[in-house]
């Protein structure tokens, strides 16, 4: 089974999205994390982004990623520049060879305007995640 961890700024928005999304790809072909360099807990308007998409991650918790430094992983996934720029360092274990993939995706926690305005943002990061997500699982989970 691979594993697989994404990792963001806060672990709030993008990261638990992708998690969601791989998870739901993968349909039990991996193990997915998420975890941030820092912890901001899970954004209320993510929850609702992907509800609205039938993917429920109102039960996942913001994780930092110092929880997950000595567990070994397929893949790390960065989905925003400055998780990318301080990644720490996995260390090979046992043979398993880490690959690193990052896809700078926009923040929608930064989106300003009246509700629906953001909420637009939000959707439009979900959309670009949900087929980041889609085509990570077609091309590396066979």
């Amino acid at each position: 089974m691979k594993k697989i961890l994404i990792l963001c700024t806060g672990n709030s928005c993008r990261s638990q999205m992708a998690e969601g999304y791989l998870r739901h790809f993968a349909n039990g072909k991996a193990d997915v994390y998420s975890a941030g360099i820092e912890t901001h807990g899970v954004n209320l308007r993510a929850i609702k982004s992907m509800a609205e998409d039938g993917i429920g991650i109102s039960h996942h918790t913001s994780n930092n990623v110092n929880e997950y430094i000595n567990m070994p992983f397929d893949y790390v996934i960065t989905v925003c520049d400055n998780a990318n720029e301080h990644c720490p360092f996995f260390p090979l274990q046992a043979g398993n060879i880490t690959v690193r993939l990052h896809y700078n995706f926009p923040d929608p926690a930064k989106a300003t305007g009246n509700e629906e305005e953001i909420m637009h943002q939000f959707q439009v990061t979900r959309n670009m995640i949900k087929d980041y997500c889609k085509n990570f699982v077609l091309e590396n989970l066979k």
